[in-house]
């Protein structure tokens, strides 16, 4: 029913009806689940149901034709899903069975989308993108320190080739901007540790949150607020080839390659940050990162470097 939606201005529930070969309560049960998964509909008397926003679905054909062509060469596979638990579990089953490297899963709805530390990563349908890439490496786990820092320069590069210029990166795993989150990364390791090894790379980035934006617990923001409709294709496409060619990038040179523009990205050089260990809140002001990408930290008893493992942070004002 939804395409019905994106088809017309507005569309009333008779009309839908018939078309569908439903009844229509049945209608009005699937307009009631598509405001669960956070399209926005309105009922308007005389006219009938309409889109509030635009939704613009992703199918695989579709993103393929809009890649770049290196990428497409590079890709080991690229599946858009309507439903999962998430992107990253998907091909965490699949990293055993699927020997291919640069796997690419999206995912227009998630059940169990998390982020960093456990955290719940929710979007509405069709506000967001879900997306993660399964790179492989034949070096050990230890390897891969800055991995993250790594992908983040390579999502906002993605942006800017969108003409979306005020993204900032917040160590060690958010986009953000205007002082609000608009994207988050998630990077899961498998493989054996001394290797070869695998990364998940999961990303998640906010497109239009509308409504769904104040059932989340800190400050959001959406590339909507940033740039005029950009084109949620365009959007997924330039992610995907600019994470294929810095994942590929990052195989060959490691974190030297990304420090000198994570430097000019970083959303917390210079400002009072609060960490937490545990119970423990500790303050002190960021100084950039080292040659692994680990934090370091002034406080009032001397510079510290800290691992993104060990610690939540909070930017001060």
């Amino acid at each position: 029913m939804l395409a019905e939606l994106c088809l017309r201005p507005a569309v009333s529930g008779i009309e839908l009806a018939e078309r569908l070969g439903v009844t229509r309560a049945a209608v009005w049960k699937q307009v009631e689940r598509l405001r669960e998964a956070g399209v926005e509909i309105d009922a308007q008397p005389g006219s009938g149901y309409r889109l509030h926003a635009p939704v613009e679905l992703l199918d695989a054909p579709g993103l393929r034709a809009a890649l770049a062509p290196a990428t497409r060469e590079r890709l080991g596979d690229l599946v858009v899903h309507w439903q999962l638990d998430s992107t990253n579990s998907e091909l965490s089953r699949r990293a055993d069975q699927d020997t291919r490297d640069r796997l690419v899963c999206l995912a227009e709805m998630q059940s169990a989308g998390r982020g960093r530390r456990g955290r719940a990563w929710r979007m509405p349908l069709g506000g967001g993108i879900a997306l993660s890439v399964l790179k492989r490496f034949e070096g050990p786990m230890s390897s891969l320190a800055g991995l993250s820092l790594a992908v983040g320069v390579a999502m906002a590069e993605a942006l800017a080739a969108c003409a979306i210029d005020e993204v900032a990166l917040k160590w060690p795993n958010d986009l953000v901007a205007r002082g609000a989150k608009l994207g988050g990364i998630l990077v899961e390791l498998g493989g054996d540790a001394l290797g070869p090894c695998h990364a998940i790379v999961g990303v998640g980035l906010n497109l239009r949150l509308g409504a769904a934006a104040a059932t989340i617990d800190q400050a959001c923001i959406d590339l909507a607020t940033l740039a005029a409709a950009p084109s949620r294709v365009q959007v997924a496409a330039r992610l995907i080839d600019h994470l294929i060619e810095g994942l590929d990038r990052f195989a060959a040179c490691g974190f030297a390659a990304f420090a000198e523009s994570y430097a000019r990205l970083d959303a917390l050089q210079g400002h009072d940050v609060e960490l937490l260990q545990g119970s423990h809140r500790r303050r002190g002001i960021a100084r950039g990162i080292d040659a692994r990408g680990a934090l370091r930290v002034a406080f009032a008893d001397g510079d510290e470097v800290v691992d993104s493992g060990e610690v939540s942070l909070r930017m001060r004002p």
